[in-house]
């Protein structure tokens, strides 16, 4: 009996295994059996990779192949394991030296012609590589451009088998793609400046940049919530090189290029209120995939027209908002991704939009605009720092010169320097935003603010929450850090207070 194995990288969530792909030759009528919980995705590589190795290499063999996949207790998905299983059969019949295969990761879809496809997954498989001691790395010759953004990696192109057996006997594979011609995008981007008036609108979103804070628009029809959300990332800092890594790994674990490199701007995703609950927190059969909260992940989080997502995706927020990670379990596995994301939701106060609303005639019967507003449950509405009201803007103000109001870049200085008011304030305690931080470590570790009197009426009236009297503390916080204050003042408490439970003139302290 011929033997030889090779890796590879099983991901579950973005964490990864080394797997070793173990290829044994015996005597007997051909047959090839796969063992160590394939996927259907999996079985299928057998097919596939006697197909290429017929077409470009040394043929499959005709004696029996077994084929295992060990750890043999980890379910197995994709078809990134082709590769690893034809460089295996191949080594194990002779083709080439089976010590070629030590300490090199595998990683490509073959097609039936010997092509190495791309796949989905590279980027945190590679990570996972390195971190267990590998020192090379064979990855399709069209995912070079994204293997190369891990360090400590020597990673090699292949276009087909036959170049991956010319690198594993020494050759220096494919050369670098050809960056891609820059698409010219003559939209301009979304700026802050754009939105008439709602002044306290900006003030709010502006708090929400500051401390990551998560914020509720209600209002009706056409005032600006959605203008407003969609300028939420413009006003926020560059993700720092950890959290690019662990955006990208994401991104790449989705199947989004990333041949532009690293993602260095915080995500933004907008799924629609039909969206499923698998689509919004993730989910899958067998090996759980990641949603729109995770590809949120330390962006931001959009949900327009927010009473009209079902009731059960959006309770399914409940957790991955204080954790800021969401756990999918399967019955064969569990996986966790990363979900702290800030959340933004906008909403009409009825049916018709026009409850409420001065000189606007409403044709909701009361028990459907209670009926409507009660489609976003308490718990999650306990969990959103900032509520706010927008109001319908004079028509006189549209067309007014002096309409127009600070642009995103300048509202993003302001945000920056609070943001490093914070790091250097909380990195002592393991976290660098208000919005991060424990309410047990706001209350110990943190100087308490003036005026605390204030949360302390609020909450024995019952308008917070012990939920919300952390929220009106890290608000506190937040305006103080823009105001430039070494700690809240009895006015930031009122603004913070304000911010909280949706009152007007919460941005008076601008």
């Amino acid at each position: 009996m011929r033997q030889a194995k090779s890796f590879s990288v099983a991901l579950v969530g973005v964490e990864g295994a080394v797997i070793e792909v173990e290829a044994a030759i015996s005597s007997g009528l051909p047959r090839t059996t796969m063992v160590g919980l394939p996927d259907a995705a999996l079985k299928e590589a057998r097919d596939r990779c006697r197909a290429a190795m017929s077409a470009v290499g040394p043929g499959w063999p005709t004696s029996p192949v077994t084929i295992n996949l060990s750890p043999a207790t980890l379910p197995k998905a994709g078809s990134h394991y082709d590769l690893s299983i034809a460089a295996a059969v191949a080594a194990a019949k002779g083709t080439f030296d089976p010590r070629a295969l030590e300490g090199v990761v595998l990683f490509g879809e073959l097609g039936l012609g010997g092509r190495v496809r791309g796949v989905r997954g590279l980027l945190p498989a590679l990570l996972t590589a390195v971190a267990k001691g590998f020192t090379r790395a064979v990855v399709p010759a069209e995912q070079l451009r994204e293997a190369t953004l891990i360090t400590g990696l020597s990673v090699y192109g292949v276009g087909d088998l036959a170049e991956l057996f010319d690198v594993l006997a020494g050759g220096g594979g494919a050369a670098m793609p050809a960056p891609g011609a820059a698409e010219v995008d003559d939209r301009r981007r979304p700026d802050l400046a754009d939105v008439a008036g709602q002044e306290e609108a900006k003030w709010a979103l502006e708090v929400a940049a500051a401390g990551r804070h998560h914020l509720y628009l209600h209002g009706p029809p056409g005032v600006g919530k959605t203008l407003l959300a969609e300028r939420l990332a413009s006003i926020l800092p560059d993700l720092t090189e950890a959290e690019s890594l662990e955006v990208s790994a994401i991104h790449s674990l989705c199947g989004i290029n990333l041949d532009d490199g690293l993602v260095r701007r915080p995500p933004y995703a907008d799924p629609h209120h039909s969206a499923s609950l698998a689509s919004l927190v993730g989910g899958g059969a067998r090996v759980a995939m990641p949603g729109a909260i995770s590809r949120a992940h330390r962006g931001v989080l959009f949900l327009d027209e927010a009473p009209e997502f079902p009731p059960r995706a959006m309770d399914a927020l409940r957790v991955p908002l204080e954790s800021g990670r969401v756990v999918l379990a399967r019955s064969e596995s569990t996986a966790v991704y990363p979900a702290r994301f800030q959340l933004v939701m906008a909403a009409n106060p009825c049916p018709c939009g026009m409850a409420g609303t001065p000189g606007a005639d409403c044709r909701c019967p009361p028990m459907a605009v209670r009926r409507y507003a009660s489609r976003v449950s308490g718990p999650v509405l306990d969990r959103v720092d900032i509520h706010q009201r927008l109001r319908p803007v004079r028509s006189a103000l549209l067309s007014s010169a002096d309409s127009v109001g600070e642009s995103s870049a300048a509202v993003a200085d302001r945000v920056a320097a609070a943001r490093d008011r914070q790091r250097h304030r909380l990195s002592p305690l393991g976290w660098s935003t208000n919005a991060e931080v424990p309410g047990p470590v706001l209350r110990k570790h943190l100087p308490a603010p003036v005026g605390a009197e204030l949360i302390t009426r609020a909450l024995v009236r019952g308008q917070l929450s012990a939920r919300g009297v952390d929220k009106v503390l890290r608000l506190a916080w937040t305006v103080a850090d823009l105001a430039g204050a070494p700690s809240p003042t009895v006015d930031h408490l009122h603004t913070a207070l304000a911010m909280r439970r949706g009152e007007d003139g919460a941005g008076g302290s601008h």
